[in-house]
């Protein structure tokens, strides 16, 4: 098959990786795929199986601006590789480039499959802080992504509650979850890295890896420290990632100042993604507190997979989806008291698991979405 994605995201500098990348680059290994790139992001050029096609005519960095101002250039540059390139079948999964690419398609009979692989109109409001304008925002990204639904030929998306949401709008959804590498995310002996951090083997580190966004409460569970110092001298927080858009991670910074826990908290920055598994394996207990109940109800992140074939205890805001797959692992909290609750009985009773995830590997995942597009051609 010849593939072409255009995914959410600037898929060789984007700092994390997505879905799109570990489903993709397995399926590189047997077939021709192609990847639009919006240059937004400024990090390190990632390796990749695929050929890149540049979709970047203005390269700025602030999302909104980069993809309106580029969304004319889109619908020239999508018909270009479409024609060229003889591609079989499209997957898109963004809003504005979703538009132009689906229009291409279907200007030369290439069937598309739309994956949602979160909710669209939060997640693009989640940038805002003035209600009107996340409001405003909303309203349109749903828009433009209803209609990209409704001209796909396929709609697959990553939790069983996002595809009841969509089959409450009116569409019919295949589920393809997130995963994990398994080869790569194991329990590992996290002494190594701990010593490299400075931490102290009898040091209790509370853990969280991911971008530091508003959608994840972690400004809460910094408000919990003092009381958690309180209780246990050697608590620590390990943070490991960094903001994309916002400012977030600098007022949690400045949070932490504030309450006189800088002795308690390290911000790792963003790491590679190879060292991952090394900073899990120094926490004592992970936490997933994603904050928006409507992106709660709709969720399946991979940091639930990556944390558990770690091993790790997970505690979480409820996400139901999680809580269907289930597991010895799981800790759930819904207010700061529960929350303290859950960390201080963690710390009275540590625990590692050994938790068996080979259904939920990549290359399940992408041995599923494989079969989906071969239906197609």
């Amino acid at each position: 098959m010849k593939i072409l994605l255009v995914s959410t995201q600037d898929y060789i500098h984007h700092p994390i990786p997505s879905r799109h990348h570990y489903i993709f680059e397995e399926l590189a290994r047997r077939h021709e795929v192609h990847v639009a790139h919006f240059h937004v992001s400024r990090g390190e050029t990632r390796p990749t199986r695929l050929i890149v096609d540049e979709a970047t005519q203005f390269p700025f960095t602030s999302p909104l601006l980069h993809y309106t101002s580029n969304s004319p250039y889109h619908f020239h540059i999508f018909n270009k590789i479409i024609r060229e390139n003889g591609i079989d079948v499209v997957v898109a999964a963004h809003v504005l480039a979703g538009t132009a690419v689906i229009h291409a398609a279907k200007k030369y009979q290439v069937p598309v499959v739309f994956d949602l692989k979160d909710w669209f109109p939060d997640s693009a409001a989640a940038y805002f802080k003035n209600k009107i304008l996340q409001e405003t925002v909303r309203r349109s990204v749903w828009a433009i992504t209803k209609r990209n639904l409704l001209q796909s030929d396929k709609i697959t998306t990553v939790s069983p509650s996002l595809v009841e949401k969509l089959k409450g709008y009116g569409f019919s959804a295949d589920l393809i979850t997130n995963g994990v590498d398994t080869d790569f995310f194991k329990p590992l002996d996290g002494s190594v890295k701990r010593k490299e951090l400075g931490l102290c083997p009898d040091d209790f580190i509370i853990g969280f890896c991911g971008s530091i966004e508003r959608w994840y409460a972690i400004d809460e569970m910094i408000r919990a420290l003092p009381e958690l110092i309180q209780y246990r001298s050697s608590t620590k927080m390990l943070i490991v990632g960094g903001s994309l858009f916002t400012n977030y991670e600098m007022e949690l910074k400045k949070l932490v100042a504030d309450l006189n826990v800088s002795e308690h908290v390290i911000f790792t920055g963003t790491k590679p993604y190879a060292d991952l598994p090394n900073y899990i394996a120094c926490m004592d207990v992970c936490t997933i507190p994603l904050s928006p109940p409507q992106w709660g109800e709709i969720a399946l992140p991979n940091k639930f997979f990556e944390y558990s074939a770690c091993g790790k205890p997970i505690l979480m805001r409820p996400i139901p989806d999680v809580t269907r797959i289930g597991g010895p692992n799981l800790f759930v909290y819904r207010t700061q008291d529960e929350y303290i609750t859950e960390i201080k009985a963690l710390m009275n009773n540590p625990v590692n698991f050994s938790i068996d995830l080979e259904n939920y590997s990549w290359k399940e995942k992408a041995r599923q979405f494989e079969t989906l597009l071969q239906s197609f051609v």
